[in-house]
């Protein structure tokens, strides 16, 4: 793998930890633990390209604007908080600022990977997801110097356990999952542009599904 790819691909398995101490850190306290919503949120904001370090310095100004206040009706409880500044520093990021946080090494090795590998298998030995569970232990026995290949066969594999969660889920189940997107997201909507609601929308309910049925993300992204 070429020096370029290779720190690409480092940027991007560190994207998810590195926004969750951050939050963690700025919010002053280690023991937070993110919702469903704020895994959304940041897998929303990986994928839509937003740079790393918007996302970072997004979460420092919203803090800082917060602890500005007089009075604070409510402590910062979600990244949520944070999307409009995000936003902003996305903006910002687009149109050639140069980035200031750098990111440390890749935070996985190639035991960690099979380990992985191996794990999310072993939890998809289950009926209608046999196929899944053998493709991932091939895939743990196969040589992984290639991340970018063994990322996109993992993508492909999540998109068809998704398929099978779909057929599987019940008019009500959806109901019930979208009266509670509703209920969570509705404080943030005012922070958000209907392109990222839609977005936080398909991620939000992927994860509840998966929760739904105790099944794991099988992107490397996931890998921490």
């Amino acid at each position: 793998m070429s020096s370029e790819l290779h720190e690409e691909f480092k940027n991007y398995f560190n994207y998810f930890t590195e926004v969750e101490e951050h939050f963690q850190k700025a919010r002053g306290t280690s023991l937070f633990l993110m919702s469903t919503l704020d895994w959304a949120l940041v897998e929303n904001w990986k994928n839509g390209g937003i740079p790393l370090e918007a996302v970072l310095r997004g979460i420092d100004i919203a803090f800082d604007k917060w602890r500005s206040k007089k009075k604070r009706t409510q402590n910062v409880n979600s990244v949520a908080y944070c999307a409009q500044a995000i936003a902003e520093e996305a903006k910002a990021a687009a149109e050639g600022r140069p980035a200031t946080h750098s990111t440390g090494d890749a935070p996985f090795s190639n035991d960690e990977v099979v380990a992985y590998l191996q794990k999310n298998a072993a939890t998809l030995r289950r009926p209608g997801y046999e196929d899944i569970a053998a493709t991932l232990d091939r895939l743990a026995s196969e040589d992984h110097a290639n991340l970018e290949e063994l990322e996109q066969r993992l993508t492909a594999l999540e998109d068809k356990m998704f398929a099978l969660l779909r057929s599987r889920q019940t008019d009500e189940d959806l109901f019930e999952a979208r009266r509670e997107l509703d209920a969570s997201i509705r404080p943030y909507r005012g922070k958000m542009t209907a392109e990222q609601l839609t977005m936080l929308e398909k991620q939000y309910l992927d994860r509840r599904l998966l929760e739904r049925d105790k099944l794991p993300r099988l992107s490397l992204f996931y890998l921490h």
